[in-house]
């Protein structure tokens, strides 16, 4: 089986890459901005909301090893995909979730995924998680990539992302990678 893209977008980048990269069967993780219309973005003009991206990991993964829905799965538990433009303290159009679909197959998955969740929770709280086919992605800067495993002590990785990881470590073990167990 071929490698695919998924990309997706859930709040901070910071925490979405380091989320990911603790599964099986993900070849990489990489923060970078998707969705908007301004060519060649940086993390200032993204933070300024007027370029419409959003922050985003691209994960290249394995679907042998992992599926799309697997990865829809975690993606779904991580965040909270009824908070439009909000992530915890992170606010902005930047910090929506958002699925960018790289083949008709993942538009599709992504749907019937986000229907059953709306079906299962009646009187919820409504998905607004925007699905849109990936026209261009554009990494981030390098000192965003690998920024929890280079920063751990800092106030928002211990705050913010460490809780998302242990989440992924209680809920998904059978997803992780050996040396995430």
């Amino acid at each position: 089986m071929k490698n695919e893209v998924a990309v997706f977008g859930g709040g901070c980048f910071w925490c979405t890459e380091a989320i990911f990269k603790m599964l099986k069967g993900v070849i990489s993780a990489e923060p970078g901005y998707a969705g908007g219309t301004k060519a060649n973005p940086t993390y200032y003009d993204v933070a300024s909301g007027v370029t419409g991206h959003a922050e985003v990991t691209r994960i290249l993964f394995d679907p042998s090893r992992i599926s799309f829905d697997d990865l829809l799965t975690v993606f779904f538990s991580t965040h909270d995909p009824s908070s439009l433009n909000r992530q915890g303290y992170d606010v902005g159009t930047e910090y929506r979730s958002i699925i960018l679909y790289t083949s008709e197959e993942q538009k599709k998955r992504a749907e019937k995924f986000i229907a059953d969740l709306e079906a299962n929770h009646p009187g919820g709280k409504s998905i607004v998680t925007e699905i849109k086919h990936l026209d261009q992605y554009y990494p981030a800067e390098d000192y965003h990539k690998n920024y929890y495993e280079t920063h751990k002590s800092q106030s928002y990785c211990e705050l913010v992302i460490d809780p998302k990881l242990e989440k992924v470590q209680q809920k998904f073990r059978n997803l992780l990678k050996e040396n995430q167990k």
